[in-house]
């Protein structure tokens, strides 16, 4: 019996100034913002190439060659143009087309996350249709299925707080399992406690 294809896809936009964070920047600058997102790539890239899966980092603007993503661990790719569901629909597509049984997409936003949660996303796939990791600010951060499901990727608006609400109700007749809430860092006071963004963001101050 073949061994068991998993993909995790890894949506991330190369870090440079002034085009990351910019939310949090208009709050703490650009040169701050930057560093908080080269933070919290460095910790997604540390956690998922801990994954035993397949990893593809998904660009969102062209793909980087030798940058934290190393090139041995991950596969690169770039995502189309689109709104995020088309984006995130695409790279769904492409993974199921390669012959994927699991696909999980995660984003570069969430300082809490870590390789517990991504590996219980994969378990949770063996007797659901869909897992889905809901953020604080009313999106997801984490979302998988075992099959395509375009439904999923078909709101009308994203970046709204009735992301995981509107997308738990577009998939409501397939069986979800829901994963602990976690923070995604939008805004300063997504970073109240992390004492090391703190820290970075007074170096700007």
């Amino acid at each position: 019996m073949s061994k068991e294809k998993n993909i995790l896809l890894i949506f991330a936009r190369h870090p440079e100034l002034g085009k990351c964070k910019t939310r949090l920047a208009k709050s703490v600058g650009d040169h701050a913002a930057l560093e908080v997102y080269k933070y919290l790539l460095k910790n997604t890239a540390e956690i998922t190439q801990k994954i035993n899966v397949e990893r593809q980092v998904w660009y969102a603007d062209q793909i980087h060659q030798n940058d934290i993503w190393c090139d041995d661990l991950f596969k690169k790719r770039e995502q189309i143009q689109g709104d995020l569901g088309q984006k995130m629909k695409a790279a769904f597509e492409t993974a199921f087309d390669e012959g994927a049984q699991k696909v999980v997409i995660v984003g570069t936003d969430i300082q809490d996350l870590d390789e517990n949660i991504i590996n219980q996303a994969f378990k949770e796939l063996d007797v659901n249709d869909v897992v889905i990791g809901p953020a604080t600010d009313g999106g997801y951060y984490l979302l998988g299925m075992k099959n395509l499901k375009p439904k999923a990727f078909q709101l009308k608006e994203w970046s709204t707080a009735q992301v995981f609400n509107q997308t738990i109700d577009a998939l409501k007749d397939k069986k979800i399992s829901i994963l602990e809430q976690k923070n995604d860092v939008d805004y300063l006071d997504d970073i109240k406690g992390n004492t090391e963004l703190e820290n970075i963001i007074k170096k700007y101050k």
